[in-house]
């Protein structure tokens, strides 16, 4: 499935980790945890990581917060995709937006089928974009965050994958400022 150019070298990527949650402290985040592991064995750097609640404008803010530090390029959160009231993140990731990636959710649904079943079809994982920073929006479990993070993450987010990247990408994100 991956080609990757060994020609090319690596290029590590700041990302924030931003878990979702009413009940858990930073020693009770492991689907943080794992991300934060997976990140780090790509070769990637965590630029920083916090917990919220299920709080709408809380997220948002955080979201917002991130997408202006040019010291992030990529934030995760992890948590509230889900369908009861409180889950709220795919709400508040979409008010950050500017496009949305479509496509990852399907991927992702995919993915997950592989997993677990029709289970898939309760996940409402998303992607986007603001300013130059993409942003992904996974369910709590464990076994999500290792799914969305081995079968499109971790080749996304390396610029040596081919045919192509969301690493390519980023500097012809705002293009369309330079042009105006």
């Amino acid at each position: 499935m991956a080609d990757i150019d060994e020609s090319l070298e690596f290029i590590p990527l700041r990302i924030a980790v931003l878990a979702v949650s009413d009940s858990r402290s930073m020693a009770q985040d492991t689907s943080g945890d794992t991300l934060v592991s997976l990140i780090e064995a790509a070769g990637h750097v965590v630029g920083a990581r916090k917990i919220v609640t299920d709080d709408r404008p809380l997220i948002r803010d955080t979201l917002q917060a991130w997408v202006d530090d040019e010291a992030v390029d990529v934030v995760i959160s992890t948590g509230g995709t889900g369908l009861t009231g409180r889950d709220v993140t795919v709400e508040a990731h979409r008010d950050v937006y500017e496009k949305e990636i479509e496509a990852f959710a399907t991927m992702f649904t995919i993915v997950s089928m592989k997993s677990v079943g029709t289970s898939a079809v309760q996940s409402r994982a998303t992607g986007g974009i603001a300013k130059s920073t993409y942003l992904f929006a996974l369910p709590g479990s464990n076994g999500a965050c290792k799914d969305a993070w081995n079968e499109i993450l971790v080749w996304q987010l390396d610029h040596r994958h081919k045919p192509c990247n969301f690493v390519q990408m980023i500097p012809r994100l705002e293009e369309h400022k330079r042009l105006a």
